[in-house]
């Protein structure tokens, strides 16, 4: 073997041990039980125990340094509608509008939507 390939196969090998300890980036977000959650929607499970599971959720995500996903303060929003909790609904519409801006119009539509229906 020449010292041209001896050096090549050394650079492979080094490139490979490397390439291999490398970690995996840290996701985005945290979802918890977020999709399990919006599975058991809709199945029908009682919004009083879907609440109950999302802002057990946020709290330990927010306390981890985590970001919440998208789509868990409106989900959550609309549970607190569907149990008559305006207030609480809309606050989480809110939020979900402040933190991913690109859902404004939907959040829009949303907030529009529900304030009509306690007219």
């Amino acid at each position: 073997m020449t010292k041209n390939c001896t050096m090549i196969a050394l650079a492979c090998v080094a490139s490979a041990l490397l390439a291999g300890c490398q970690t995996a980036p840290k996701p985005l977000y945290q979802w918890g039980n977020y999709q399990p959650v919006v599975y058991k929607h809709f199945l029908g499970t009682s919004p009083e125990e879907q609440v109950s599971l999302l802002e057990e959720d946020v709290e330990k995500i927010k306390s981890s340094g985590n970001a919440v996903p998208p789509g868990l303060y409106a989900h959550l929003g609309m549970l607190y509608f569907s149990m008559g909790k305006s207030d609480l609904g809309l606050q989480e519409l809110l939020t979900e509008k402040k933190l991913f801006p690109e859902s404004a119009n939907y959040m829009d539509f949303l907030i529009n939507k529900t304030q009509k229906k306690e007219q």
